[in-house]
């Protein structure tokens, strides 16, 4: 028995690559609920029906519980569940293992950075490796999406803002990172640096996001291996953390920082290459897989 709010929301293009719609996963990898034409009332882009709060989740729970409207899995190509957020917020050394790694101390506060939106890719997609790095590397993470405004939300209220959970892979040209200037930001929002999806997984669908075991392949070799309870900051002090500085609004993207096994610290390190291929996998919901071109 399906729990009520539990979804898994997506966009995607149909037969013919139509403009962008609205569905949700009948299961993980199963058919997709065309919620646009289910109903054709509510908004196609998923900032704006996270915007419409619980009216709009009734309705695609309406429609998830019909038996109308589907389509076969292999006639959809899935795109980022979120593809014009507000915001795209990380967090920097947030695994302990991933501190150990690096033989640096744990932080006693967040470390946030930020992505631009044009860093966003679907599921699937491409990404591109820039002519100007020769140290592009692989973080598989666990991304929470903001579905209420707040600001200076309490940690005890914090989980009320997010509607949902996704894969993400916050891809880093090292080179720029860690040298030429300490680049943070430029050296994280290259273009395609943001695979995400491959849905946005409502909160009710999951049992315990601080409990999931989170991987990164890359061809087919396994790299990253850990779980969320390695977490240094949770999602509730994150969100209250970052709601001190800014406005979080629906369709935001939090990124929880990454576990061990990045390129950067294999000995030697190992950088993706033009025709690598990266599987990024969250229990629970879902794996994401990105050729680099």
């Amino acid at each position: 028995m399906r729990l009520l709010g539990a979804m898994r929301l997506v966009r995607f293009r149909g037969p013919g690559g139509a403009e962008p719609r609205l569905g949700l996963e009948e299961a993980a990898g199963g058919n997709v609920v065309d919620l646009s034409v289910a109903e054709p009332a509510l908004p196609r882009s998923m900032r704006a029906f996270l915007e419409s709060g619980q009216s709009g989740l009734a309705a695609a729970q309406r429609a998830l519980e019909s038996s109308q409207h589907r389509l076969p899995r292999e006639r959809v190509r899935l795109l980022a569940p979120v593809g014009d957020p507000e915001k795209v917020i990380c967090v920097g050394l947030n695994y302990r293992d991933h501190c150990l790694e690096q033989n640096v101390k744990i932080p006693k506060e967040p470390i946030i950075f930020n992505k631009f939106p044009s860093t966003i890719i679907g599921p699937f997609d491409d990404i591109v490796h820039p002519e100007e790095s020769s140290e592009v590397d692989w973080e598989v993470e666990l991304a929470a999406v903001i579905g209420k405004k707040g600001r200076h939300i309490e940690e005890s209220s914090a989980l009320d803002h997010v509607v949902g959970f996704t894969v993400a892979n916050d891809v880093s040209a090292r080179d720029w990172q860690m040298r030429n200037g300490r680049q943070w930001l430029l050296g994280k929002t290259f273009d395609t640096f943001c695979p995400l999806g491959p849905a946005l997984v409502t909160k009710e669908a999951v049992a315990d996001v601080h409990n999931l075991r989170i991987r990164c392949s890359v061809n087919g070799q396994l790299m990253q291996d850990s779980s969320t309870s390695q977490l240094i900051f949770r999602l509730p002090k994150l969100i209250a953390w970052v709601s001190r500085f800014v406005t979080l609004v629906p369709g935001d993207i939090l990124l929880t920082g990454t576990p061990p096994g990045v390129g950067a610290f294999q000995k030697p390190p190992v950088f993706l290459k033009r025709g690598d291929e990266v599987q990024c996998e969250i229990e629970e919901l879902g794996t994401i897989c990105n050729k680099v071109v």
